[in-house]
């Protein structure tokens, strides 16, 4: 593939790409169609079931509109049973949990804007939130990553590993950090407290709001029935979870995206141009060229003068 032109090689990826999406969906086509197919009919039952016993004494069509509205209320979050946890739904805690849900792009779906003027307000509030979070989360990585290349140089001259075998070893090492305090920690916390869950739906909720995924079918503490203390507790414990672990998983990202392998391959499709030292060393080898060019202090210099005398 060394030969192949640039637009050759974005064509190779778009197509790789759209091939991938295929295999997705038939697999969740296969795997998602019928359980849908049976709780769809289970529901048909229900419904068939409820309207045989008490059909004669509700007007035609009653029950499926009230249905109707119940369902287009719970698209924005707004629920009718008397549940003391979410009688309101945009109280602080709440409303605050759903800004952090847009500025991440995570975006649960558990609640909408009704009102025009509210709709009209979270345009405008994604729109300058967002490249202000984007500035914010660059600002820390750049603060952030020193430090753990500094553990990086530390690694290497203790084993004495080459810059790509260290970089490997800092990825690995960082990666199953994040796994481990951001997804698999809170995974077992949410599992022994929500009680309705299993540990892979826990797991699969802490995914999904890491990767901002946010598919908004599981969220904690919906529809239990807590106390409203509690119930807040529990919705500022997921707005600091959300802030911290989506800047984890982007230092997790940007770690790996500076391993040599995958300079190497981003080197190959972005241009055709021959792979240079810089690439094939990875983000150590370029730390420790930035910290040769830094300037040398005073008692250097002194010390470099007399020995010269």
């Amino acid at each position: 593939m060394g030969s192949l032109r640039p637009w050759a090689r974005y064509l190779f990826l778009v197509v790789a790409h759209l091939l991938a999406m295929g295999l997705g969906a038939v697999v969740f086509q296969a795997l998602e169609g019928p359980p849908a197919l049976r709780l769809q009919a289970q529901l048909k039952a229900e419904l068939a079931s409820f309207q045989a016993e008490y059909g004669a004494c509700l007007p035609p069509g009653a029950l499926e509109e009230l249905l109707g509205t119940a369902l287009r209320a719970q698209a924005h979050g707004v629920s009718s049973l008397a549940n003391g946890s979410e009688a309101s739904n945009w109280d602080l805690p709440s409303a605050l949990l759903f800004t952090a849900s847009i500025l991440t792009t995570t975006g649960y779906g558990h609640m909408a804007p009704l009102s025009a003027g509210g709709k009209a307000f979270c345009v405008v509030y994604a729109a300058l939130g967002l490249p202000a979070s984007l500035v914010l989360v660059a600002a820390l990585q750049g603060y952030l990553l020193p430090s753990f290349s500094c553990l990086g140089f530390w690694v290497t001259g203790r084993w004495q590993l080459t810059p790509a075998r260290a970089a490997l070893l800092r990825a690995i090492g960082f990666g199953l950090l994040v796994a481990s305090v951001f997804m698999l920690l809170p995974a077992l916390v949410l599992w022994g407290v929500q009680g309705d869950c299993s540990l892979l739906e826990a797991i699969y909720f802490c995914f999904g709001s890491l990767s901002t995924i946010g598919l908004g079918d599981l969220l904690p503490g919906q529809g239990q029935g807590l106390h409203p203390a509690i119930y807040h507790l529990g919705q500022f414990s997921l707005l600091g979870y959300l802030l911290l672990g989506l800047l984890a998983m982007l230092l997790a990202v940007e770690t790996f995206s500076e391993l040599p392998q995958v300079r190497a391959m981003v080197k190959f499709f972005g241009s055709s141009g021959p792979m240079t030292a810089e690439d094939q060393q990875g983000i150590l080898g370029q730390d420790v060229l930035d910290l040769s060019t830094l300037p040398r202090s005073r008692p250097q210099l002194a010390e470099e003068s007399g020995d010269q005398l």
